[in-house]
């Protein structure tokens, strides 16, 4: 039995043919996913869709600071779909592919860029220890600024929602680089 619910486009409710429209008409251009599994709630859709563009295409972090922080979402989460997505995303973005790459196996990356470094290092301490450092948070600080810090906190809560609806749902990983398995708990990521 398949989780991930059949989303008809012919025979959406008013509702639903609104927020399937203002994701193809924005930034996004096409309702893939997750987005697809949230039209079954109309409501949840239009506003976790639009927490989403602002988290993706607005906020005050760059795009490879941001890809830097969903792609350790997804490999905390497992979250395939997102990986597949956002992968060539971040290295199109100048994200290193030995970032990618060491990403994807939880392990430590060190970066050039001290805003990146930043990031990373906020971003796995969030979801592995569920709470940051003095040292972290001020490192982020300097180099992001007070909305910076709290975007990023936004971008990484929001990815926490993707990847908890491809978790939950099976929506499928695509076709681009896979995520690769494996046998470590989230508290056990990035100790390397």
């Amino acid at each position: 039995m398949t989780r991930l619910p059949h989303l008809d486009e012919g025979a959406l409710s008013a509702a639903q043919q609104a927020v399937f429209d203002a994701i193809v008409n924005g930034p996004r251009g096409r309702v893939v996913g997750p987005l697809r599994v949230w039209l079954q709630s109309p409501a949840l859709a239009d506003r976790a869709q639009a927490l989403g563009q602002y988290a993706r295409y607005d906020s005050t972090l760059t795009p490879a600071q941001s890809e830097i922080a969903i792609l350790v979402t997804a490999r905390i989460w497992s979250a395939g779909f997102e990986w597949t997505h956002h992968a060539p995303i971040a290295m199109d973005a100048g994200v290193p592919q030995h970032a990618v790459t060491a990403i994807g196996l939880a392990r430590r990356v060190m970066l050039d860029d001290p805003a990146w470094q930043a990031v990373f290092d906020f971003a796995v301490e969030l979801h592995r220890d569920r709470r940051v450092t003095d040292a972290t948070y001020d490192a982020a600080l300097a180099t992001l600024g007070q909305q910076g810090c709290v975007d990023l906190v936004g971008i990484c809560g929001y990815y926490t929602l993707i990847s908890m609806t491809i978790t939950t749902f099976d929506v499928g990983d695509g076709d681009g680089p896979a995520l690769p398995a494996l046998d470590l708990a989230p508290h056990a990521m990035f100790r390397d």
